[in-house]
């Protein structure tokens, strides 16, 4: 059976998120299961509003309940703001904790990342946080990432943080070093390391992550320049690149 067969179907992950509104609501607690999160949204806010200082417009692709969005709209406001997500539930809080915060317009998406019509030069930031681990052959991320680059206004930037694999010695030891982690949420013990393997279980069932040197590459024959890796803590990765 083939990998892809295996891993859950995006009803399956709609299904998930739609339960996980309030977690991921909350901008310093709600994904504690990522390493550095809270750190990394503010380095990519801080990253795209440098590098795309007079930026109109985003794209948040797995925008969840909004937490990027708003990371940038601390920094650039007002902003024309796209919310894409397969989650319903998510993208309406998303819109109702975005809605305070910009004059501009509010276009909410529910969709698939690779379904979903991006344009051409409609965007001046790119948000992808959490999310392209859901994609699955080499050709999904191909067409990921030349739909961004398309969808970019020249200049534009686009912004990845997201679970990554290593060659497979690191890799062990990268994902050794993430369950002393989530272990340690629990305070470790018993609860801990029930825990670890709750969220093992559900990366291995859900998440087909790359190397992040495979996916910069993947970026530049899309056509993006000048990829800048903002942070990498074992399994995890934070970086973008420039159309």
């Amino acid at each position: 059976m083939e990998l892809q067969a295996l891993k859950s179907t995006l009803d399956e992950i709609r299904a998930r998120f739609d339960k996980d509104v309030e977690r991921f609501s909350n901008l310093e607690t709600g994904q504690t299961a990522t390493m550095d999160a809270v750190l990394c949204m503010e380095l990519i806010a801080l990253a795209a509003t440098a590098v795309t200082p007079r930026a109109a417009s985003v794209l948040d692709i797995g925008c969840g309940a909004g937490n990027y969005t708003l990371k940038i709209l601390d920094r650039i406001s007002p902003l024309d703001c796209t919310l894409l997500d397969l989650s319903r539930p998510m993208l309406d809080r998303a819109v109702q904790r975005i809605r305070p915060r910009t004059t501009g317009r509010i276009t909410p998406i529910q969709s698939d990342m690779l379904s979903a019509d991006f344009g051409v030069e409609n965007f001046d930031i790119v948000l992808a946080t959490s999310t392209l681990h859901h994609l699955r052959d080499d050709l999904e991320w191909d067409t990921l990432f030349r739909k961004v680059h398309a969808a970019l206004r020249p200049g534009g930037s686009f912004w990845i943080f997201d679970l990554i694999i290593h060659e497979v010695a690191l890799d062990a030891l990268m994902r050794e070093r993430y369950g002393r982690y989530l272990a340690g949420l629990k305070g470790g013990g018993p609860e801990g390391d029930a825990y670890r393997n709750h969220v093992f279980a559900y990366i291995e069932q859900e998440d087909s992550p790359r190397p992040l040197l495979w996916q910069i590459g993947r970026m530049q024959a899309a056509g993006f320049k000048n990829p800048e890796i903002l942070h990498k803590n074992a399994c995890f990765a934070a970086f973008g690149a420039v159309k």
